[in-house]
């Protein structure tokens, strides 16, 4: 299914959903991780087929021991603990942004995810019907 670092191999399928939420932004500075992460909770709790693919900054709200920001604001770690409950189970992290900030997929570990090549990354936005970006 997967090689040794957990990128989806070639020719694996990525199942079809209905709504992808991709989370671009850090944690802190603005509120659009927030934000993207409460889309992905309400689409769920109407019964959506919600999948989370975080790439750019966006990786970093995956990362554990996160403090408030500058002006207070909250980390995303409770938001991500929430997911579960909305059955947000399919995440997905872009590998190529991992590897820009100098960090692996044992440093996500607030979630347990995916491993996209850019590859994989162009496909999954094209299994599902509808896609966010925040």
């Amino acid at each position: 299914m997967s090689d040794e670092m957990g990128i989806v191999s070639p020719g694996e399928s990525l199942a079809p959903g209905e709504l992808l939420v991709i989370l671009r932004h850090a944690p802190h500075g603005s509120s659009w991780l927030r934000e993207g992460l409460e889309a992905a909770m309400v689409a769920a709790a109407f019964g959506r087929e919600v999948g989370l693919l975080f790439t750019g900054e966006g990786v970093l709200a995956l990362l554990e021991g996160q403090q408030a920001g500058a002006l207070g604001q909250k980390g995303s770690d409770n938001l991500l603990a929430a997911l579960e409950m909305y059955d947000v189970e399919r995440c997905y992290v872009d590998a190529a942004a991992l590897e820009r900030r100098g960090l692996s997929e044992n440093d996500v570990s607030l979630l347990p995810v995916t491993v996209l090549a850019h590859a994989d990354v162009v496909a999954l936005t094209q299994c599902f019907s509808r896609v966010l970006s925040f």
